[in-house]
């Protein structure tokens, strides 16, 4: 196909927003069919920061943003994804919104058959489907039957208008839907409230019609941090440190079976293989500048989105259960 400008705007320039307006900068500088039109955020004062930074035009209203591009990137708060998204739908713009893809089940669905009229392309930031500790594991086969995820920070007033499973544990919940790939058929969930006013520690237990059952731990109020997820299944055990960029595979396999890894007899017959799947430089990977990539990609060159807007409605439905649950609702 004939090369072609994707002039790109990004709404919301708060904390993460300052991040993707660096990365985006980044990317256009160094692909010629992206452009990075500008900015626009509701505080004048933080998009002029950005505007000094990266010389980038501030726009006065996202409706002006919006009248200048082609593909939007929305950072905003939750309570605005829908909003958002849809006006800019409505003008044929294709969009990248950040985690949660919307605050409720209903307008995640509204956004979906909105979508469903048009052939624009629509990805969600579930920035982790990007972390290089999962991307080395896809030539692994992963058939789940057993997952334990701990996703534990310490206490950030910045995030605290939603809960610790809007805010950090849907970041498994996207994955674990993803790797388990089976209908959810029950959730348990306990939280509480401790020093913000929504819930701040969370554990639920998610059981799937293939028979697979994870149970996931968040906590925004810990001492020390810990994103880590294991996952047992029939022959294997695979262990993936989100935190630090690495997978581990400990794999039951015939004693005569050829392997790089280290190796552990347990029989005549068996033996351990394990093996450390390779990942790059993590001081040359950026998971947010690689799920932006993938959005540019599959504008210009007509492929599917990565993580779609049905993977973040699946997770929100989940994330909504589960506070409905902890909450008695």
């Amino acid at each position: 196909m004939d090369k072609k400008t994707l002039r790109t705007g990004l709404i919301g320039c708060g904390h993460l927003g300052k991040i993707h307006c660096r990365l985006l900068n980044d990317i256009a500088a160094l692909n010629s069919q992206i452009e990075f039109t500008g900015v626009y955020d509701t505080d004048a004062g933080s998009s002029g920061e950005m505007n000094k930074a990266y010389n980038l035009r501030s726009f006065a209203s996202e409706d002006e943003l919006m009248d200048n591009v082609d593909s939007l990137i929305i950072v905003t708060p939750t309570s605005t994804h829908f909003d958002i998204a849809s006006k800019a739908l409505g003008k044929g713009i294709n969009i990248f919104i950040e985690k949660p893809v919307t605050r409720s089940v209903k307008e995640a669905k509204e956004l979906s058959a909105l979508a469903a009229r048009s052939d624009l392309k629509i990805q969600v930031g579930h920035v982790e489907r990007f972390n290089p500790a999962l991307t080395s594991l896809e030539k692994t086969e992963i058939r789940p039957m057993f997952i334990e995820s701990h996703r534990l920070s310490q206490f950030n007033p910045r995030g605290t208008d939603v809960s610790v499973i809007q805010d950090l544990m849907i970041h498994d919940i996207d994955i674990i839907l993803h790797l388990v790939n089976s209908p959810v058929t029950k959730i348990d969930a306990n939280g509480v409230a401790v020093i913000s006013e929504e819930i701040d520690i969370a554990n639920a237990r998610l059981s799937f019609k293939s028979g697979c059952v994870a149970n996931l731990t968040a906590s925004r109020i810990s001492l020390k941090k810990m994103r880590k997820m294991r996952i047992f299944q029939n022959n294997a055990y695979i262990s993936i440190d989100f935190l630090n960029n690495k997978s581990e595979v400990f794999r039951l396999a015939d004693s005569d079976t050829e392997a790089a890894g280290m190796t552990f007899p347990i029989s005549e017959k068996k033996k351990i293989i394990f093996e450390q799947p390779p990942v790059e430089d993590p001081d040359n990977i950026n998971p947010i500048k690689n799920e932006l990539e993938s959005f540019f990609e599959s504008i210009l060159l007509n492929k599917p989105v990565k993580v779609t807007l049905e993977d973040g409605r699946e997770a929100v439905e989940v994330a909504e259960e589960i506070i409905k649950i902890i909450s008695g609702n």
